[in-house]
């Protein structure tokens, strides 16, 4: 919820069968936008997802709009997809926009790509590109439920729930799309003091300076980190961030926008531990 409020994208990794599907349906549903889902393979072309021109039966040619035309998109493994496919995704998630035969059309203003991947199969999949990487918001690390999640979530399908059969999740809408723009307005309104701006920076750009990193974080990811605070503190019912909003919401910030050294790796250093360790380095401002 944080990363549409902030108006990003969402990349979700975890294992098959952690409700991925269901969260991204059940958010828009809650929020009434429409909702697609794009099941990524390796034969999928760009105006799979994009859509064609098409001639009609009078002669003349119209546009057939593709799964993007909508609010939320779910992205099935995107890293399935091949070059060609991510760069018309890296288009859309950049822009709000695809371009077909030359026409650039404009997404919905609250498009929101929510993607998937496997961090088990590596078979037929496709590393995503720097580039498409930091234009997601957040990265999010999905693990399977504990025993008592998992026994409520039996009790509920024996109650009727059916996760195919959106009309059983007993949900219904609290907001539209309007009320998801005036929230996303308020976002901008939370105040930031300038030591919380210097403090976001210099967290972003020590993972640029640390060497046990090969890649830091760009300039967006310091974007990224801002808004995100922002819209936390708003969540929390303030008008003003404080350093632990930026603590909180550094690691699925940052852990798809830095690169561990290869020796590293083979000792178990993960990039949630590299930016663990930025906390150490960079002092943050009183609240």
């Amino acid at each position: 919820m944080l990363a549409l409020m902030a108006r990003g994208h969402v990349l979700l990794e975890g294992p098959p069968g952690t409700a991925k599907t269901l969260l991204v349906r059940a958010l828009a549903r809650s929020l009434g936008l429409s909702f697609r889902r794009i099941q990524f393979t390796p034969d999928l072309m760009p105006s799979d997802i994009t859509g064609v021109n098409f001639l009609g039966a009078q002669g003349e040619f119209a546009f057939r709009p593709g799964p993007l035309f909508a609010d939320l998109v779910l992205g099935d493994e995107i890293n399935r997809a091949p070059a060609k496919t991510q760069a018309a995704m890296l288009e859309a998630m950049q822009e709000r926009a695809v371009t077909v035969d030359g026409d650039t059309r404009l997404l919905s203003s609250g498009f929101t790509v929510f993607a998937t991947q496997n961090p088990i199969e590596f078979e037929g999949t496709y590393p995503l590109p720097e580039a498409e990487l930091d234009r997601f918001l957040v990265k999010v690390l999905l693990r399977y439920p504990s025993s008592e999640a998992e026994q409520g979530m039996l009790g509920r399908v024996l109650g009727g729930f059916d996760a195919a059969s959106p009309e059983s999740f007993g949900i219904e809408p609290v907001m539209d799309a309007a009320g998801l723009e005036a929230l996303r307005a308020a976002v901008r309104q939370v105040r930031v003091e300038p030591s919380i701006v210097a403090y976001i920076t210099a967290l972003v750009r020590t993972t640029r300076e640390t060497p046990t990193l090969t890649l830091g974080a760009s300039p967006r990811a310091s974007v990224a980190l801002l808004l995100l605070a922002q819209a936390s503190a708003l969540m929390d019912g303030r008008d003003y961030v404080v350093p632990d909003d930026v603590k909180s919401l550094a690691p699925p910030v940052l852990r798809h926008r830095v690169q561990v050294a290869p020796e590293l790796e083979l000792e178990g250093v993960t990039p949630d531990a590299a930016v663990e360790s930025l906390f150490e380095r960079v002092e943050a401002p009183r609240a």
